[in-house]
């Protein structure tokens, strides 16, 4: 079974890569141009995991009971470097085809009449060129620039559980959204509920998370990472530091501070969806 969400709404999201960042981003723009939309408040977002069972194997002293992780993607340090696609897709078996990703990269380019263009050449997983070519070809030019990573929500009010009849998808004490893929039936009904493309099912032949074709697959913040004490592994490639995880419950952490400052966005807030994933330096309808 070969279906991604993009498949199933037949349009076209794109996948994972990049690995060309500040260059790239630097001769599109005009001097001053780049992260013209913040200065640095905070950094980093998280990247994808592999806890597939009702109960992912976590350090014996973990109590999910005592953690409330959230994510912060810090859109004016990201440079697209693609690193953190690549991490995800090692540390998960996830497809290698670009249309399957637990984690992307996005750079958004406004023109100058005001006009969003969105690319994202096989998920950012190899990088960015100097120019998007649907730029070039249309003769606009770019008043800002700017990468956007992008990952599951962990919405705190998540429409993937709801619609899902056999809850294989469920949200865990800590905040985290989970695919029990031994339950998982396959249908798809969570791809299309969710607004941000975060999902995809596994398709047969190549890498598979577990080895399981036919079941749906997402990034879980590598909780098989963090409930023993370590970062997701997007996180741990970061270069600059675009992304972070941390701990709500935890008053002095920086991304607790960050959220809870007011300094830091949301994706498609109207939707009542309340997301995890925090963004700093995101502008306009993201989303």
């Amino acid at each position: 079974m070969s279906v991604s969400r993009r498949r199933f709404l037949g349009t076209g999201l794109a996948a994972c890569a990049g690995v060309a960042g500040a260059y790239a981003l630097t001769s599109l723009l005009p001097t001053g141009a780049v992260g013209a939309a913040a200065a640095g408040d905070a950094a980093a977002a998280g990247d994808a995991a592999a806890a597939t069972s009702p109960t992912p194997s976590a350090a014996p002293t973990y109590d999910p009971h005592a953690h409330s992780w959230a994510f912060l993607v810090n859109t004016t340090r990201c440079i697209g470097c693609g690193r953190c696609v690549d991490a995800c897709k090692n540390e998960n078996n996830v497809p290698d085809d670009p249309e399957y990703n637990r984690t992307w990269v996005e750079l958004h380019v406004v023109e100058n009449d005001g006009t969003v263009l969105v690319t994202s050449p096989d998920g950012g997983i190899h990088g960015f060129p100097p120019e998007p070519p649907e730029l070039a070809a249309s003769g606009a030019t770019a008043s800002q620039a700017y990468f956007v990573p992008r990952l599951c929500m962990q919405c705190d009010n998540p429409p993937c559980t709801s619609v899902c009849p056999v809850s294989a998808t469920y949200k865990t004490p800590d905040g985290v959204v989970l695919v029990d893929q031994e339950r998982c039936i396959g249908c798809g009904y969570c791809v299309l509920a969710c607004p941000y493309g975060a999902r995809y099912i596994v398709p047969s032949g190549g890498r598979m998370p577990t080895g399981q074709p036919g079941v749906v697959d997402k990034c879980t913040f590598c909780y098989h990472r963090i409930t023993k004490g370590m970062r997701p592994a997007c996180v741990e490639v970061c270069p600059v530091e675009a992304r972070l995880i941390g701990d709500l419950d935890d008053p002095t952490d920086p991304v607790a501070v960050a959220i809870r400052t007011g300094r830091t966005s949301v994706m498609k807030p109207e939707l009542g969806t309340k997301p995890r994933v925090h963004y700093v330096g995101i502008e306009g309808e993201v989303g």
